[in-house]
């Protein structure tokens, strides 16, 4: 198996503070992972560091994407390689619809020029299996969305793009068992043997949905266990206290 994501010895602060305190993470293609752990264990800024986030600085260890070190990349240039991150709380841009941004990203990605009938098309394809209004491609990015549509428009989004690596942070937070569902949907209509899904999360609801291959528990900037779905269910009855 082919590795898309490598971690090593990763340390990184979030402005003064250090968060991660050597970390190591492995992905391979055709993988579902799961990273674990309670408020202030450095979940969000694993996600971060990968995407090189100015708020962010890695002091030390490695990351690579398929073998090349990515630490000095810009954001977009991360991107462009095919890692994609969904937000906690996603950003409302006012003056461009889903649409539009959807098709100026995608060009982006793939320096082709979109063919707008069929690109529509397929994104009306998505939004119907993700049961999202039709109405809100025209509508400004996530402006006036509830927390749902929001999250659901994030899925989208990764479906469009369909990048080798997905990071969906927090992607569950806030929303209703319907969604909960619907959202797993969308990861499992993306994934496949070529790519892979980092699910950062601090509740199991989502995956009672999902097939997941591993779950990491993360405590105080350090991965301290690693099992499979066995894992998140002893979490969810037991909590963190005894890998604190």
């Amino acid at each position: 198996m082919k590795t898309l994501l490598e971690m090593k010895d990763l340390h990184a602060n979030a402005g003064e503070k250090e968060i991660l305190k050597g970390l190591n993470l492995t992905i391979h293609e055709g993988e579902v992972h799961v990273v674990m752990g309670p408020n202030g264990a450095g979940k969000s800024t694993l996600a971060n560091s990968i995407f090189h986030n100015p708020e962010y600085t890695v002091t030390a260890g490695s990351i690579e994407f398929e073998g090349e070190n990515i630490q000095d990349f810009t954001t977009d240039k991360i991107a462009k390689k095919g890692i994609f991150m969904s937000f906690q709380l996603p950003e409302e841009i006012p003056g461009i619809s889903t649409l539009n941004f959807l098709k100026f990203a995608k060009g982006k990605m793939t320096d082709r020029p979109v063919k707008i009938f069929e690109f529509k098309k397929q994104v009306e394809e998505y939004m119907q299996e993700l049961n999202m209004n039709p109405k809100l491609i025209e509508r400004n990015l996530n402006v006036g969305f509830s927390g749902g549509e929001k999250k659901k428009n994030e899925i989208l989004q990764m479906l469009v793009l369909n990048p080798k690596l997905a990071i969906l942070d927090e992607t569950d937070s806030g929303l209703d068992v319907d969604a909960i569902k619907t959202v797993s949907k969308g990861i499992e209509m993306f994934k496949n043997d070529k790519n892979a899904v980092l699910i950062i999360t601090h509740n199991t609801r989502i995956l009672s949905h999902l097939k997941v291959d591993y779950v990491h528990i993360l405590v105080d900037g350090k991965i301290v266990k690693t099992g499979d779905s066995r894992l998140a269910k002893e979490i969810e009855e037991n909590g963190y206290a005894k890998y604190k």
